[in-house]
């Protein structure tokens, strides 16, 4: 029996990559942290305010507001995007020329960069020349998502599912497309109909697609900020002012640098918080 040895020499090859990530990441993160404990009037002089700024940013009534719109979007967003997703890779064709086609067709939204999404939506939504905007004017709705916060929401809400939902499809039919045969031979043979094979097959064995699907569109849309900037603009008044957006306006309109800071740090943890709950929730039968 020969005795095989491992080489760790090849960590070498990676390990330029993880220096260069850790010194990206690490510095400006220490940037923050450092203006998160202290104020600073101009002329590089700062004064130490230790935890200051996280009870000003915890308690402030304007960073709660934010944080509602944004668990309220993210909600929504989850609720529509990854069943719609899992139900649009059903329908798709498993072989054929026809799968090539759907692919592509799937991939398209996912190249176009944010900014653009969120100016062709603007044009595309306007009530006066817009698509949208007229033909649902033309329904007999009265529709202005630049006035009325209902309909600034379900623009902003219709624009990230168009973008978005292609993600969770190709991640869930590349799980259905790793399923075996077997699996629906077997199914066949026994009778069991196309809810059974979804419930007892197809939703198992996508279980860690998924779970990847949930926690990306789950932090893409909680980090969302380029797409209904130049949608909205955050309006009408405050009503698609998620926390990105609002962190950017005190952090560039206001030039409160240390505020900021604090809820950036206080933004970091709650996504990094809510992911590990996700994560623990969709994977704690994994090992049963």
């Amino acid at each position: 029996m020969i005795d095989k040895t491992t080489n760790q020499r090849a960590w070498l090859l990676v390990l330029p990559v993880v220096v260069l990530v850790a010194f990206n990441a690490l510095i400006p993160l220490m940037t923050v942290i450092n203006y998160s404990v202290q104020e600073t009037f101009g002329n590089n002089v700062f004064f130490f305010e230790g935890v200051k700024w996280f009870e000003q940013i915890l308690h402030s009534e304007r960073f709660h507001a934010a944080l509602l719109r944004q668990l309220t979007f993210t909600g929504i967003i989850l609720l529509i995007e990854i069943p719609l997703g899992v139900a649009i890779a059903l329908a798709m064709p498993k072989r054929g020329p026809w799968v090539s086609v759907c692919l592509v067709l799937m991939a398209l939204p996912l190249l176009i960069p944010w900014n653009v999404v969120g100016a062709m939506w603007n044009i595309f939504a306007l009530p006066d020349i817009g698509l949208l905007g007229r033909m649902i004017n033309g329904m007999g709705f009265d529709y202005n998502f630049t006035q009325q916060p209902l309909a600034a929401w379900f623009t902003t809400i219709l624009m990230d599912v168009w973008h978005w939902t292609s993600l969770v499809v190709l991640l869930a039919y590349a799980g259905l497309s790793a399923i075996p045969d077997a699996y629906y031979q077997a199914a066949r043979i026994d009778g069991a109909s196309a809810w059974s094979v979804f419930r007892y097959i197809q939703l198992p064995k996508m279980k860690r697609v998924l779970t990847i699907a949930v926690l990306l569109r789950f932090m893409d849309s909680f980090m969302i900020y380029t797409e209904p900037f130049v949608l909205t603009g955050g309006g009408p008044g405050n009503a698609t002012t998620f926390l990105s957006i609002d962190l950017v306006k005190i952090a560039l309109g206001q030039f409160d640098l240390g505020p900021a800071a604090a809820m950036s740090l206080i933004y970091f943890l709650i996504i990094l918080l809510l992911s590990w709950i996700f994560y623990t929730l969709m994977m704690r039968n994994e090992a049963q």
